[in-house]
């Protein structure tokens, strides 16, 4: 097309946009039809476009469906300005056309994948402007995209949700118990595939509604846990090779912990770990092994009568597996140590007449169960043999531990570069946590060489790693910032971190001068498809 022809077409399409204007009433289709024509143009005449064909899409409703495929051609095409201007363009198909909208935000979705920072800003802003238009529509055609999409598609709608919906989710969910409830059932649809990093987001953010809030009824809070439950696979016969259904379940056990704080009971995970876990604990990885015990002694405060009694066996064989009746030379595991007394404390406390039996005990209940009359004095000898030699053992940790604080200053004075100033950090650091669980220990013995002893009489203890966490909290109070971005179970986020937002202003300029930019997708879905996702996310 030469430069004289390109001028007409232009003017012509200034013609078509002026007439409809001007026209209050009846709108003649044939300007409009040849806006539509003009899509297909000279670079010049789709920018202008891209921005009349939204500017009279509602007047047509019979040319609706050529109307959003020209405006969709122009946002795949190669120059940035006519890309950004076809994108600001397409909220407004939907505006005074709601049953358009799901499309347009499904479109939007897509958009994500956008590289040039002018026309990723473009994207996010047309897609926060269709959300306030109609936010139930808009999040249920975006979750689509999380529940089975292209892999990339996918993580960018995730981190869009992740930065700009949920931090608005008190102005965009109203009226706020519907849409609350309806994102809440759309997250999960969503879980049937997701990593560590997401499922964490996904329970953080379900927590943080009010409907999940501290005055949720009991159903609500079961709710939560059965999420949790759903996730942990606890269907599933347990394989100690299953890397990935051990982390899931480690991590969804963490996660249940301050569920049962509220009142949800525990008895599927305990019932799951007593019967499919335990048995097999030697099996597991130390790390594992570790991080099983601290769960279930962050849970143990909150388990019932009844599953106390099943699991408290289990616990004291394993604790008297580290706990020698004999002195050795064999290093004694102390936080195994801490974390099984801590779970013996809280469970026998449910069910103290269950100890008679296992430990040689005499507590009086008045129920046949208190077998009394049994002589159990060899269990008794046998336990509290183990408790003195771990005693001992705790005490001269203590004091060995205690003397070696004192060489920390010395040692981070002769540091002489960061590495080495690490190191002195983080031995001082397992120093102190030895010191706290030994201390734990003495503390959760003492009551125990009593013929009835009080279970749990020392209400004040806290487990060590948790005292930890207070201390880092409270050095780190200064600090600005979010804490972390929600990493996954093996210390990742997500898969890939979001380019940073062009400035505002750049977009302004999106039609004046901007020639070519980079494409970063080809072939928008006007429909939807996609492929499912595997595991091994965890």
């Amino acid at each position: 097309m030469s430069s004289s022809d390109e001028a007409a077409a232009l003017e012509k399409l200034y013609e078509y946009g002026q007439r409809l204007a001007e026209s209050s009433e009846i709108k003649n289709e044939s300007d409009y039809r040849g806006i539509i024509s003009a899509a297909k143009e000279s670079s010049k005449s789709k920018q202008l476009a891209a921005q009349l064909i939204p500017r009279f899409f509602k007047h047509f409703p019979t040319l609706s469906s050529e109307a959003i495929n020209a405006q969709l051609d122009l946002c795949e095409e190669d120059e940035l300005g006519i890309r950004v201007q076809a994108i600001r363009g397409l909220p407004l198909l939907c505006k005074d056309t709601p049953h358009h909208l799901p499309k347009i935000a499904d479109v939007l979705g897509q958009l994500l994948l956008a590289e040039e920072n002018l026309e990723k800003d473009a994207v996010q802003k047309a897609l926060m402007s269709v959300l306030w238009q109609d936010s139930k529509a808009s999040l249920t055609a975006l979750f689509k995209h999380v529940e089975s999409s292209d892999e990339n598609v996918r993580e960018k709608v995730l981190l869009f949700i992740k930065d700009k919906v949920f931090p608005l989710k008190t102005e965009l969910l109203k009226p706020r118990e519907e849409m609350e409830r309806h994102v809440t059932d759309l997250i999960k649809r969503s879980l049937q595939d997701v990593t560590g990093a997401e499922f964490k987001m996904f329970m953080d953010f379900l927590k943080s509604l009010s409907i999940f809030g501290d005055k949720a009824p009991s159903e609500r809070i079961q709710e939560l846990l059965e999420i949790v439950e759903g996730q942990a696979d606890l269907d599933v016969q347990f394989d100690v090779s299953d890397a990935d259904h051990i982390d899931r379940l480690m991590s969804c056990l963490n996660l249940a912990v301050p569920i049962y704080m509220r009142g949800a009971s525990n008895s599927k995970f305990l019932n799951y770990i007593n019967k499919h876990v335990l048995p097999v604990f030697d099996k597991l990885a130390e790390e594992r092994e570790l991080d099983l015990l601290k769960n279930l002694a962050e849970s143990s405060p909150y388990t019932s009568a009844q599953d106390a009694r099943q699991l408290l066996p289990p616990v004291l064989q394993l604790l008297k597996k580290y706990m020698p009746r004999r002195r050795t030379n064999e290093d004694f595991n102390y936080t195994h140590v801490e974390c099984l007394l801590y779970m013996f404390h809280q469970l026998a406390s449910k069910t103290p007449n269950t100890t008679n039996s296992l430990c040689g005990y005499k507590i009086v209940t008045g129920q046949t169960s208190d077998r009394l009359g049994e002589d159990f004095s060899e269990l008794f000898k046998d336990f509290t043999e183990r408790l003195t030699v771990v005693e001992e053992l705790a005490i001269a940790t203590n004091k060995k531990l205690t003397q070696g604080v004192g060489e920390f200053g010395k040692a981070m004075a002769a540091a002489k570069d960061e590495v080495a100033k690490n190191e002195v950090t983080a031995k001082k650091a397992k120093t102190h946590a030895g010191l706290r669980s030994c201390n734990n220990i003495l503390a959760l013995i003492k009551p125990l060489h009593q013929k009835s002893p009080l279970f749990n009489e020392d209400k004040k203890i806290s487990l060590s790693w948790k005292e930890s966490s207070k201390v880092t909290a409270t050095t780190s109070s200064g600090n600005t910032g979010l804490k972390r971005d929600l990493p996954n179970e093996n210390g990742t986020g997500f898969k890939r971190g979001r380019a940073d937002d062009a400035p505002p202003g750049l977009v302004d300029r999106a039609m004046t001068g901007i020639s070519r930019g980079g494409r970063s997708m080809r072939g928008l879905q006007r429909g939807r498809r996609g492929r499912p996702r595997g595991r091994g996310y965890w």
